[in-house]
């Protein structure tokens, strides 16, 4: 599904990822998590091709073919998802309207207005969105949880290959996270991909990852099962600082 093969990325000729390895299967979640300043919402920007990143050595595979010579529009149609960490409000332009263009933009067959109005609606109302959430200008007047939920809705409805949600679940209250992580759970199928990064325990208390991995000054240092996020939440990073990758 997504395969990243020693992956160096530099920015202003300063080197932020030293070396990345990771494979996520068709199927499988993988959560990343770490220290602050580590690299993770790096990763997450430069598989979705952010033009301030430079990659230096290695690659970045969805389904094989690689995405390094891709813009970040084809890389979206050709099945990525990046939910960002600070969603960013865009004035006169509705959701309705940002999430149309982008629908038909990534499909053959184009739906019509009132088609696909149902369509957003439903998914809207699947993770507790006000139905009329969606004639609002992107992002603009939201609370915190209204954005996160936001791009929670922008990816149903899109239905990536593969997904990378960089701290979906900062700043949300028990109820957005509770409709977020019911969000994330409809979204995966066998054939779906899920990348997940976060500081705290708590989202994956309600989204189970099938690894962990602990990103630190640019590699990864540890790779575990679900219990590791636990030994994290008890011990910090401190155990791990200076550990061979």
């Amino acid at each position: 599904m997504l395969t990243i093969k020693n992956l160096h990325v530099t920015c202003d000729d300063i080197e932020i990822l030293r070396g990345i390895d990771l494979e996520v299967l068709p199927g499988e979640i993988h959560a990343i998590m770490g220290p602050n300043g580590s690299g993770k919402s790096t990763l997450g920007k430069v598989i979705a091709g952010h033009p301030d990143y430079e990659v230096t050595a290695g690659d970045i595979l969805l389904n094989s073919q690689s995405l390094l010579e891709m813009e970040p529009a084809e890389r979206a149609i050709a099945g990525l998802f990046l939910g960002f960490q600070y969603p960013i409000e865009v004035p006169g332009v509705t959701n309705f309207q940002l999430l149309h263009a982008a629908y038909n933009a990534s499909r053959e067959g184009k739906l019509e207005k009132e088609g696909f109005e149902h369509l957003l609606k439903e998914k809207a109302q699947s993770i507790g969105i006000d139905p009329d959430f969606i004639y609002r200008d992107v992002n603009c007047g939201f609370s915190g949880g209204e954005k996160k939920r936001n791009e929670i809705l922008q990816m149903l409805l899109l239905d990536p290959k593969c997904a990378i949600l960089d701290e979906t679940d900062s700043g949300l209250d028990i109820d957005a996270m509770r409709h977020v992580s019911e969000g994330i759970n409809r979204f995966m199928r066998p054939e779906k991909g899920l990348v997940l990064i976060t500081h705290y325990q708590r989202l994956l208390d309600y989204v189970k990852p099938d690894k962990i991995h602990v990103l630190i000054d640019g590699r990864i240092q540890c790779t575990g099962g679900s219990d590791l996020s636990l030994k994290l939440e008890a011990q910090g990073y401190d155990w791990l600082q200076g550990a061979p990758a």
